[in-house]
């Protein structure tokens, strides 16, 4: 990265460098956790799993992490490198998905209000937390594809470099 670029591409940058950690370490959460099978019981369970309650709460801490990041600050900053000014955060939400960097806003708020049922809810109702929690693995891959396409638009729209960007993480969660 060069100075040259200017301060909001700057930021920018280093917000996606963010984003791409996080989304390592969420895909790490999400490979462990989800390598067995979620239901009521499970989450019953976990008061004698101490181990497995903690794969948990990277998990669920993971989750909502990359998504305040992205869109408290990948997205405003993405489009200040861009010359735009950001809104709210719904305007902000819906530039990015008329821009093709957010594949549905109202997917995206879906994941929101999930994570705030995940962080307020915690394990109150075993069956919810356990649907809850699935539904959060499936929405895994949509933020992951959010930072690849913020990276990419940082190639085609923005001008640069692709060897001074982050790499791009795998959507495909296995």
């Amino acid at each position: 990265m060069s100075l040259t670029t200017g301060l909001p591409v700057e930021r920018f940058l280093q917000t996606l460098e963010i984003v791409a950690r996080e989304g390592k370490h969420l895909s790490y959460s999400w490979n462990s956790l989800f390598s067995q099978t979620i239901d009521a019981e499970w989450v019953r369970n976990l008061e004698h799993a101490p181990e497995i309650a903690e794969r948990l709460e990277a998990f669920v801490s993971r989750f909502g992490r990359m998504q305040d990041t992205v869109a408290d600050k990948l997205l405003p900053r993405w489009l200040l490198a861009l010359a735009e000014k950001p809104g709210s955060q719904i305007e902000t939400l819906n530039r990015a998905e008329r821009l093709g960097i957010l594949a549905s806003t109202e997917r995206w708020l879906e994941a929101r209000n999930l994570r705030n049922r995940l962080v307020h809810e915690y394990i109150t109702d075993p069956e919810r937390f356990a649907e809850d929690l699935n539904l959060a693995k499936e929405y895994c891959p949509m933020l992951l594809d959010t930072f690849n396409r913020s990276r990419h638009d940082a190639i085609t729209r923005i001008g640069l470099k692709k060897e001074n960007l982050p790499e791009g993480l795998p959507v495909d969660l296995v």
